[in-house]
């Protein structure tokens, strides 16, 4: 297993690399900006929301719950978060994603809000539907890495529970967590579209 520490310099180092396409003046929009902040103010609900599910189904008590539970999600908020981003940007710029190929057709206008989520190209007359479109997009692995890490965490601090229940109660929080996100973004987009259209 990787270390928080090793995750941390890899994250840093990845981040240094990455300050001159930062200063550029046409740099585009790396979501972290925008997704990070976000995730932070719904950590509280997020963790209130995880913690009451896997207390019913792991027979725990609330607030032991809460502890473990809110444990996890601070770090996979805080850690797991930007890690993965950097990760979903070293593949974006490896497979060529950091290029603007326009977004006149539907296919374009696809992958710029998906093979370009991490960091946006700056079409900027479509950034009001491409930033919510692409936090969608961001919403895939970002589940799928929050699963994994809090998994870890209540696993091992949540003691006198088999791994495979852990397991399925960690999954089931994260799927309720983040249906409730995306159907936020859902109405986010929903409503950048409508208004734009006023």
């Amino acid at each position: 297993m990787i270390s928080t520490r090793r995750l941390a310099r890899c994250a840093a180092f990845l981040g240094l690399l990455l300050m001159p396409a930062v200063a550029s003046a046409n740099a585009g929009v790396p979501m972290i900006l925008i997704t990070f902040p976000l995730m932070a103010i719904a950590l509280v609900p997020i963790a209130l929301i995880e913690s009451a599910i896997v207390s019913a189904r792991l027979g725990q008590s609330f607030g032991a719950s809460l502890k473990v539970v809110g444990l996890a999600n601070a770090l996979s908020t805080l850690v797991g978060l930007p890690v993965t981003w950097l990760t979903l940007v070293a593949a974006q710029l490896l497979t060529g994603g950091s290029g603007a190929y326009g977004i006149e057709s539907i296919r374009s206008k696809f992958l710029a809000v998906t093979w370009q989520a991490p960091w946006l190209i700056p079409y900027e007359a479509h950034l009001y539907w491409m930033v919510p479109a692409a936090c969608l997009t961001l919403l895939i692995p970002f589940f799928l890495a929050s699963y994994q890490i809090e998994y870890r965490v209540v696993a091992r601090l949540m003691r006198g529970n088999t791994k495979a229940a852990v397991a399925r109660a960690m999954f089931r929080a994260n799927l309720v967590s983040y249906s409730l996100l995306f159907l936020a973004d859902i109405a986010w987009l929903t409503y950048a579209v409508l208004h734009a259209r006023n």
